[in-house]
């Protein structure tokens, strides 16, 4: 451990700033001073329990004008304890910190600081993500003049009715916490605050401490104690005992049982706890995204991905499940086809946040993962799933991997454009460990369909993609914040040509700090996705691809994706097919520094197999005939999901 934090500091740094001496058992600092050092004393116990180690991995931070001079000055004063790490977008830097949480399962962090202005509110579509993900980051952006001397200061937004409101108040309801620090005293009660929230698994999100740039270089006598190393233990709810009964008494009722595994599952280490429970049972298993990684891919009783980016063994079973146990998730419309997949299957929501337990009218166990599949283990001792049940999952899971490998593997042809499944089979194939130490990011787009349905995830966090807040742009800046959490594994960042013109710009981050990616770009020339979804709700070809976009005399710009990365420090090239992406991969591999790869693909072409209704409101009066047939279509759709719910409910 640093001895540099064991003991208060008495550099001239910190003397310097003082006005007066301070009392005993005091010392004087600045507000942001005293933030700093806090946060950099914050300790968390190592992986295997034998050490500890900071709580937070470093702040990342982009200066300017109401953070350079207070933050800043503080973070020079710890950057050996604390190091701060130098973004080009402050949404990147914040997508980076949230995937670094995510890669450690949300036992260490890190902090992102900006400026007041447009600073701060580039970090609004990450807090977001964070918020709907639970992951923890905190947010430091400087604030307006608590005196208000200066006003409008430079970037301030004025509220013509509120004179209290800054841009920061944005953050409030994309915020699991939010507080304005108005004199340096509230940071007694204001941190420990925040890093509850921060390691709370039920109120587990994002913290925002707007600071005020003058309440920054405000000094203020704290109590030395406050500053001493501490240890982190982790709140998670253990299950109270009439919520596992009724749990138990509804199961040993159910024949056809199915666990959802959810993203719960991996940030409560439930991994050895679900795959135990699930065998014990004969219990099939599904994963939402955020929950993938949860059993090894080749488990026996693993059925792969659920809902509109499922597989059709999970599907077929989910819609014949008579008892549905979702475990850390929160039942979004992806994972449920919309409410349409298991309306006939009661529900039990584990969650240590009883808000996601209660989703799709479940029956609610607010509890952590692995203590209540502990609890549950204890009591359902005599019952398992019917045999029968249990073999047919067994059988469908066996032909779905077969059925993967086969996509992954198929032959190729000069003439025809590759799509994203012989991209994801080139991927995994160029590991010499079978890609169960890579970790694969990615966020937006169709690549999370075919990732969710045809990635082969050997480990927990091997499957690293954001698909709660689908947010383009999250891929490369992700990609960085895995790599900086786990510096020891390949991260290959698998990223369309849509999200990365979006955001890239930590391609120069990664090469800066030596946290080598590997960027595979899948160029279909446009927003391939969301154009399938336009015609498929009966709109004509319009301003996605970039042969449907309005143009100027030169047309679309022909846009070298290698050339671009090389222009930012990453080596890379272009291939032409597959042999040649395998081929790029091992060189990948081999490099010294950040890799990009772009490879043309199919815009048109997606794997058939699998998915699920998604509900997408088509209008209900158009000129066109296939807007109408659409329609007509939607409408059928949600008459059988009414009639479904009614069927339900009476049974």
């Amino acid at each position: 451990m640093n001895q540099r934090i064991l003991h208060h500091d008495t550099s001239p740094a910190f003397s310097a700033s003082a006005s007066a001496a301070p009392a005993a058992g005091t010392v004087r600092l600045t507000m942001a001073q005293a933030m700093i050092r806090y946060l950099a004393a914050q300790r968390v116990r190592t992986e295997d329990g034998a050490g500890i180690e900071p709580l937070f991995g470093g702040v990342f931070a982009i200066f300017g004008h109401g953070n350079v001079a207070g933050i800043g000055e503080a973070l020079y004063q710890h950057r050996k304890e604390l190091p701060t790490l130098r973004a080009h977008n402050e949404q990147a830097m914040a997508h980076s910190a949230i995937a670094y949480a995510k890669a450690h399962f949300r036992r260490r962090m890190m902090a992102v600081t900006t400026s007041i202005g447009p600073g701060a509110t580039n970090l609004l579509t990450a807090a977001a993500l964070a918020h709907v993900n639970r992951l923890p980051v905190l947010l430091l952006p400087g604030d307006v003049f608590i005196t208000r001397a200066p006003d409008p200061v430079l970037q301030q937004v004025e509220d013509f009715n509120d004179g209290g409101i800054s841009a920061n108040d944005a953050f409030k309801p994309v915020s699991r916490y939010f507080d304005r620090i108005v004199h340096p005293a509230q940071l007694l009660t204001a941190l420990p605050r925040a890093i509850r929230v921060l390691t709370d698994a039920a109120l587990c999100g994002p913290v925002t401490l707007a600071l005020p740039q003058d309440i920054q270089a405000t000094a203020w006598d704290f109590p030395a104690e406050f500053f001493e190393p501490r240890v982190i233990n982790f709140h998670a709810p253990a299950p109270v005992v009439e919520e596992i009964s009724a749990a138990v008494e509804r199961l040993r009722q159910a024949r056809r049982p199915m666990i959802v595994a959810g993203g719960g599952v991996l940030y409560g280490h439930a991994t050895h706890a679900l795959q135990a429970f699930a065998s014990a049972y004969g219990i099939p298993v599904a994963e939402t995204q955020a929950g993938k990684g949860s059993l090894a891919w080749n488990d026996p009783l693993n059925t792969g991905a659920l809902g509109v980016t499922g597989s059709p063994a999970a599907n077929a079973l989910a819609h014949d499940a008579d008892c549905v146990l979702a475990i850390g998730t929160r039942l979004q419309d992806f994972t449920t086809g919309s409410n349409t997949l298991f309306t006939q299957a009661d529900v039990i929501g584990i969650n240590a946040n009883a808000f996601d337990g209660l989703k799709h009218r479940g029956q609610v166990v607010e509890a952590d993962a692995r203590l209540a599949l502990g609890a549950l283990t204890t009591e359902l001792s005599g019952w398992r799933a019917d045999p029968g049940w249990t073999a047919r999952a067994q059988k469908l899971a066996a032909d779905w991997r077969d059925t993967v490998g086969m996509l992954t593997h198929a032959p190729q042809h000069e003439s025809v454009l590759p799509y994203d499944a012989d991209v994801i089979g080139a991927v995994q194939r160029s590991s010499a460990t079978s890609a169960t130490d890579d970790i694969v990011v990615c966020a937006a787009g169709t690549l999370p369909a075919e990732l969710h349905k045809l990635w082969r995830a050997g480990r927990p966090g091997a499957y690293h993609v954001e698909y709660g807040y689908s947010c383009m742009g999250y891929e490369i800046a992700g990609g960085l914040g895995a790599k900086l959490a786990r510096p020891e594994r390949d991260v290959i960042v698998m990223v369309g040509d849509g999200s990365y013109l979006m955001l890239n710009s930590e391609i120069a981050t990664s090469v800066m700090l030596g946290a080598k990616l590997i960027i595979v770009v899948l160029d279909n020339r446009g927003y391939g996705c969301i154009n399938r979804l336009q015609q498929a709700c009966g709109g004509a070809p319009f301003n996605n691809m970039f042969d449907d976009c309005e143009q100027g005399p030169l047309g679309a710009p022909p846009v070298d994706f290698a050339a671009h990365a090389r222009a930012l420090g990453a080596q890379s090239e272009h291939v032409a097919n597959v042999a040649e992406l395998e081929a790029a991969l091992q060189r990948a591999r081999a490099a010294d520094r950040t890799y990009l790869i772009s490879i043309d693909t199919d815009a048109a072409r997606t794997t058939d197999d699998g998915g699920w209704w998604w509900e997408v409101a088509v209008p209900e009066v158009s000129p066109r005939e296939g807007v109408r047939a659409a329609r007509a279509q939607y409408e059928t759709h949600l008459a059988e999901r009414a009639r479904a719910a009614g069927d339900a409910k009476h049974d």
